[in-house]
This record gives structure tokens, C-alpha cells and sequence, in this order.
């Protein structure tokens, strides 16, 4: 068991709010109100500590997917880690059902052993008009059945599928997910404005990567958009890396949602953490130029190469948000939506002790999982 510790003299954030020259105990794998006598002290006066980020929506990173072997799986996790990712979804892409039930499964062995939170199907339940980088002759419609299959095959740990909900079967497949405890997510849809509505009633509380692969918000015709916008009990994710979204559309998430509602999303590929080059994701090849992916063939972008600390430092950096509604967005609500708010997500006594170190410029210094240090304190 590692040392009980103190890190004092830093700006801490909790849920009450910012709190200078603070400190943070960490006893074990926990934080604790009180250390123990002998705990060691690191002085981290001049920085920030802030609660480790909670990505719900990730494919992979560090040149591995989560449609891979263990070993890519486990080396694509490790890439986000260091990159101040505490908790993360597997999110998995459209494949064939046997392919994608044969990795639920392995997957779920590793949410066991607790090196993910859990699994996301994006796909093959979507809409070929809005497919984004999914390989359109493997789509199917979201049949019950269908949708079942891969609840089972996670054994437990799924815990979102993204649907574009106006296919046949789409409102009953997010009614059977949402009496199995699975977030159903609206997304790559080409849903109009009336049946979003539709879906949310019938229980969908997510809207996968918001703006992207759905219809444009219009003044007539408002789209998915202004429904998922608009309704208290959905959450938007939003992936903010400055190629995804303009700043006034995540401004425009933010006014309308607030910061309870919005959860910031890497949707990572491989290159995430490595570079550009070529890259697969699932069976498409997808070109990585300048940090932006796209497909070889047909150009669209094809997930990001995103890390949550580079969109935390642009959230409050460039898009000027508060520290507290970008720690909300990167870490309190992504770990409600997961049910895991009693363990992660912010810095309370009797949580893990999962916290990042951040400079004053809001660079990435130091991670932490269950209390210990992934990446070390660079306080040089």
C-alpha cells in the first residue's frame, strides 16, 4: 500500500468551489479528511488539483484500439492515463455482430478487473445517412433482438449504446436498454426534431458527440439539435478539440445546456498520443494529417486524436470557461451519467484518489490513480 500523503499549497477544486492554498490527503487508494501524522508532504503551492477525467466515449490511443488484442487494449488505456484519463468507456465501432460480441466480451473481463468503467457500442445501430467513419454495409437497424445480443455478450458492463433512434426498432431497443440500467445514447441519426423528442421520452439520456453526424440545427426544420438541447434529463457530449466544433457551437452547447449537462467526449482513435500516419478504425483506413483524421476514402473525420487534458486546457484557455464548469464537464458528469459518483469525479473524502496536478498555465504535471502516481509530480 502506498504512504499516506499530503498534497498542500495548491488551488483545489471540490464541488463547494475553488479553495487557495488547499490541501488533499490520500491514505491508500482513497482520499481521506485527515492524514495520518507521519504522512509524507509534498508542497505543490503554485498549481492546481483538480479530480482525474472520466471519458465516456473513447476508441483507442497510443497507436492500439479497443477493437484489438488485450495487449492493444491495455496500451491504449495506459496512453490515456498518462494523459490524465482516471476512468474511461471502451467505446467499440461498427463491425459484424459475432466480431463485436466476441470483443464485448473480452472487454468486459478487463471492466472486471477494473482497468475500464465499461463498454460503449457506437454502432452498428445508426443511420447510414449520418455514418460518419462506420462502414455502411455493416449498419443494421436496432431491432430488440439485435441490441440484446450485445447487452449479454458485455456480461454486465455495458453501459451506453449510441442508436440513431428513428430506424425500425429504435424507441423499443431504448425503452429494453433503458430497463437494463444502459445508457441509450442518440446519435449519427437523421432523426427530425418531433421523433428526438420521441426518444427521449421513451428514455434516451445521452447525445453522442453533439452537432457531429446528425442534421444541422434549423430555423425550420430544428433537428435533434434543438431537442437534445433543450431537454433537462439529456447530457451532450461534446468533443472539444477545435476541429469537431467552432467555439461558438460549444458556447451555444453551454448557454443553452449549462454545465451540468455537458460532458466533454475525447472519441479517440489510435493516433491519439502518437501522431500522424495511417490508421484503421475497425475495418476502414483512416489518414491522420496535422492531428485531424479522416478517411482515406471519402475524406470524413473519423474520430479524433484527442486527450482530455489538451481539452481542458483549451476549455478554459481558449473557450475562457470557469475551471470548475470544465472540471464538471471533464470529470462530475461523466461520472454520474456511469453511476459512479460515489467513488470518482471529484475530491471528497472516501473517494479514490484519482487527481491530476496541473500548472498554472494548466499543463499536465502529475496523475494519479487509486493513490498512485501514474505520472509522477513535475514540479521543476
Amino acid at each position: 500500500m502506498a504512504p499516506s500523503l499530503v498534497l498542500a499549497g495548491a488551488r483545489v477544486v471540490l464541488p463547494s468551489g475553488v479553495v487557495d492554498d488547499g490541501r488533499v490527503s490520500v491514505e491508500g487508494t482513497r482520499i481521506v479528511a485527515t492524514a495520518a501524522e507521519n504522512a509524507q508532504v509534498i508542497d505543490v503551492s503554485g498549481h492546481w488539483l483538480i479530480p482525474g477525467f472520466v471519458d465516456i466515449h473513447n476508441h483507442g490511443g497510443g497507436g492500439a484500439s479497443f477493437s484489438g488484442t488485450p495487449d492493444d487494449i491495455l496500451k491504449a488505456i495506459r496512453t490515456h492515463r498518462v494523459h490524465g484519463t482516471t476512468t474511461l468507456v471502451a467505446s467499440t465501432v461498427t463491425d459484424e455482430m459475432d466480431l463485436l460480441a466476441r470483443q464485448a466480451g473480452l472487454l468486459s473481463e478487463l471492466a472486471e478487473q477494473g482497468e475500464i468503467a465499461g463498454i460503449h457500442f457506437e454502432g452498428p445501430f445508426i443511420s447510414p445517412c449520418r455514418k460518419g467513419a462506420h462502414s455502411e454495409e455493416l449498419l443494421r437497424h436496432p431491432e430488440p433482438a439485435e441490441v440484446r445480443k450485445l447487452i449479454d455478450a458485455a456480461r454486465g458492463r455495458a453501459k451506453m449504446v449510441t442508436l440513431a433512434t428513428e430506424l425500425p426498432g429504435g424507441l423499443d431497443s431504448v425503452r429494453l436498454l433503458a430497463e437494463h440500467g444502459v445508457i441509450a445514447a442518440i446519435g449519427h441519426t437523421d432523426a427530425t426534431y418531433e421523433q428526438t423528442v420521441e426518444a427521449i421520452d421513451a428514455g434516451a439520456t445521452v447525445a453522442t458527440h453533439l452537432f457531429n453526424a446528425m442534421p444541422t440545427l434549423g430555423h425550420r426544420t430544428p433537428g435533434p439539435i434543438a431537442a437534445l438541447l433543450e431537454d433537462e434529463r439529456v447530457t451532450v457530449e461534446l468533443i472539444n478539440d477545435g476541429t469537431h466544433l467552432h467555439p461558438a457551437a460549444l458556447e451555444l452547447a453551454f448557454h443553452h445546456a449549462g454545465a451540468d449537462r455537458v460532458a466533454f467526449i475525447t472519441d479517440a482513435m489510435d493516433a491519439a498520443g502518437i501522431g500522424d500516419g495511417r490508421y484503421m478504425l475497425g475495418p476502414l483506413e483512416v489518414e491522420v494529417s496535422e492531428g485531424v483524421a479522416r478517411l482515406v476514402e471519402g475524406g470524413s473525420i473519423a474520430g479524433s486524436t484527442l486527450t482530455l487534458d489538451r481539452a481542458f486546457q483549451r476549455a478554459v484557455t481558449i473557450d475562457k470557461l470557469s475551471v470548475e464548469d470544465a472540471v464538471t464537464a471533464l470529470s462530475v458528469n461523466p461520472a454520474r451519467l456511469l453511476g459512479l459518483s460515489d467513488r470518482i469525479g471529484s475530491l471528497e473524502p472516501g473517494k479514490d484518489a484519482d487527481l491530476l496536478l496541473l500548472d498554472a498555465d494548466f499543463g499536465l504535471k502529475g496523475v494519479m490513480r487509486q493513490g498512485e502516481w501514474v505520472v509522477p509530480p513535475q514540479l521543476a
